[in-house]
């Protein structure tokens, strides 16, 4: 007769080694098996702004380069005309973290500017191995209300280089410089591994952005990872090598709770895959996000985390993120709620039975959307409540914002406008207007060769 503990140990175990698909279906990313392409070198690489806390008087720099590189050096000058920039510039110092990964040993180096002016545009450079990287360019936030404009991307997740690279670029190349860059989970895949090369070709999908234009990061479930076949997934250190954020969260979640005011908005990430792993962290965050939003007189409140609050995708639900975090979406008037995992499109503004708003009363805006190319199919229920859905449509979002609206664009990476709304401040408070084009139709799977039944595309298989 079989032992039911050992069953249950080989199940886990067989659960958490690596899936070994067909040669065609196993390539995740565009380096051929057994090349080096993302080692670390002398020149830095992986340059990117993070947000701090106050973007208006400071701004945080990270990047990587090989172990020879021992201390983390930048420069800084108000942005010049000429090329003069290092006459003048302040030198910085930071702090460098090692990783070790498959292309080797890297140092991971931070550095936070301060003392900085608002609406000021900034010059800076990093250092490597008796060189130096390109100049970046970065303006500050105002030190007011004012407004803006910032981009908000689902999953890339897999074949990144391959698929996502478009998005992002097609994203920056046709609106005006956007403000921030949001990034609502699962940037990468790495669900069996740290996988250096996926963070080298998200690194490469966006290329000079990442080092002009700050992030906003949100951790999802795939920047999790596996140490313990017993254990819960742990963030990989990949993350908070590459994302230095405010850290302000409450205990225990820094690395990936924290708070972001600009030019009046206020910008909030979560973490829903430990709330998920453990209610008492969903509890934790409750109750930090209880007491931030108490003190909160933003006109605007933005939320972001990684699983929905209302599923999109065949088969998946969050009761607990409902639970403990929906009712005080309601009670503090969250405008939008940007989310990522279902590899889908859905768009609800929801009331507290979490129905569609369709009387245009603007309760909190649930969103989700995806960039990559995995594609999951839509529920039957996510179908009849909510106001726009979508599979196999790779898209990205334009958040316009000012004092009184905020309006809201996804388009497809081919710039066709899939899904649009206002939410605007009135005397009688806020309202939705729906803008869905009325000649857009809804997108649906056409891929006569479907993985599995709740899926288009696994997006494994199109790098070959």
């Amino acid at each position: 007769m079989n032992n039911p503990r050992r069953l249950l140990f080989i199940a886990l175990t067989l659960s958490a080694l690596p899936i070994h698909l067909p040669a065609h279906e196993a390539r995740n990313t565009l380096v051929p098996p057994g090349y080096v392409h993302y080692a670390p070198g002398p020149i830095p690489d992986r340059v990117a702004l993070v947000l701090t806390a106050d973007p208006a008087r400071s701004q945080t720099v990270t990047w990587r380069t090989n172990a020879d590189v021992t201390q983390a050096v930048a420069q800084l000058n108000k942005a010049l005309p000429g090329p003069g920039l290092h006459l003048g510039a302040r030198e910085i110092d930071g702090r460098t973290r090692p990783l070790e990964t498959e292309n080797g040993v890297a140092h991971h180096h931070a550095v936070t500017f301060t003392g900085l002016e608002p609406d000021t545009l900034y010059a800076y450079r990093v250092r490597g191995a008796d060189t130096w990287s390109e100049w970046f360019q970065f303006r500050t936030a105002k030190s007011v209300d004012a407004p803006f404009s910032f981009l908000y991307f689902g999953d890339a997740q897999n074949s990144i280089r391959s698929h996502f690279s478009r998005v992002i670029r097609e994203a920056f190349a046709t609106h005006e410089r956007p403000a921030l860059l949001l990034h609502a989970g699962d940037l990468v895949n790495s669900r069996d591994g740290v996988h250096d090369d996926e963070w080298g070709e998200w690194f490469d999908a966006g290329g000079f952005l990442h080092g002009m234009v700050p992030s906003f990061p949100v951790a999802g479930n795939h920047e999790f990872i596996r140490r313990d076949v017993f254990g819960p997934r742990v963030l990989t250190p990949h993350w908070t090598a590459h994302f230095s954020v405010p850290g302000n969260g409450p205990e225990g979640l820094r690395d990936t709770v924290y708070h972001v005011e600009y030019q009046g908005v206020l910008f909030v990430a979560l973490d829903s895959m430990n709330a998920l792993q453990d209610e008492a962290l969903a509890k934790r965050q409750a109750e930090w996000l209880d007491r931030l939003l108490s003190a909160s007189t933003h006109e605007w409140v933005i939320v972001s985390h990684h699983h929905p609050v209302h599923s999109v995708s065949l088969g998946r639900d969050n009761p607990l993120l409902r639970e403990h975090w929906q009712p005080l979406y309601e009670k503090h008037g969250v405008d939008l709620v940007l989310q990522g995992h279902d590899h889908a499109y859905g768009r609800g503004a929801n009331l507290a039975e979490g129905t569609t708003a369709i009387d245009g009363d603007a309760g909190t805006v649930y969103v989700v959307s995806v960039a990559g190319p995995k594609m999951y199919l839509v529920a039957e229920d996510a179908e009849s409540s909510m106001a726009r859905v979508g599979e196999e449509v790779q898209l990205y979002q334009l958040i316009q914002v000012e004092s009184d609206r905020l309006r809201y664009t996804s388009r497809t990476v081919t710039g066709e406008v899939y899904d649009a709304f206002e939410l605007r401040n009135t005397e009688d408070g806020k309202r939705l207007v729906d803008l869905i084009p009325a000649d857009a139709p809804r997108s649906t799977c056409g891929n006569p060769n479907r993985p599995r039944p709740d899926r288009c595309w696994n997006g494994v298989e199109l790098v070959d």
